[in-house]
């Protein structure tokens, strides 16, 4: 299976608040030869480190794609910058986000934070990732380090929040843990 996180935590001027970008960017998978099979429900999440700035959507999708790993990347970086993303510091507020988590078995690490690395290094850190995750593959096991996703879970770091989102299978523009229209 590969999988694909998705997040934002600023509105997007052309789409709107955070989810609706979201929404946008899942839309747009299809015209770079990428097809979801199965969509885990939005969740709400404070920004990991903890900072000021706003909360994020974050939500998990499964693909199949004809695409090699570094072929999807380069999708998922041109829908970001498709939808305005501009790259600054790391970590920092972002109008769309697209990560490869999983890409079947796969492990890859060129060693260069500049370069693709399959898993994702930190989503076996991130419960904004994790959760949504297991509601579409509760029996998925990390490639690296063979842990199942309960056992992930249960070793999370603690202090993260992060909870579905009061109507997670999809209208906009509700309130949100966050605080801020999502």
């Amino acid at each position: 299976m590969i999988f694909i996180g998705i997040g934002a935590n600023l509105p997007n001027p052309a789409f709107g608040p955070p989810r609706a970008t979201c929404g946008a960017a899942l839309e747009r998978l299809a015209g770079h030869g990428v097809n979801v099979t199965a969509r885990a429900p939005w969740y709400a999440s404070a920004p990991v480190p903890v900072s000021d700035q706003p909360w994020y959507v974050n939500g998990v999708v499964a693909v199949t794609t004809e695409l090699a790993p570094e072929a999807l990347m380069a999708a998922l970086l041109a829908i970001e910058q498709g939808l305005g993303r501009e790259r600054g510091a790391r970590n920092a507020a972002r109008t769309v986000d697209l990560d490869i988590l999983a890409y079947g078995d796969q492990v890859i690490d060129a060693g260069d934070d500049d370069r693709l690395r399959i898993p994702h290094p930190r989503m076996a850190e991130r419960a904004f990732v994790l959760m949504p995750l297991a509601d579409i593959a509760p029996d998925w096991r990390h490639p690296a380090n063979g842990r199942d996703i309960a056992r992930l879970l249960a070793e999370m770091p603690a202090g993260q929040q992060t909870e579905a989102m009061a109507d997670a299978a999809g209208l906009f523009g509700t309130e949100w843990p966050g605080g801020k229209d999502a």
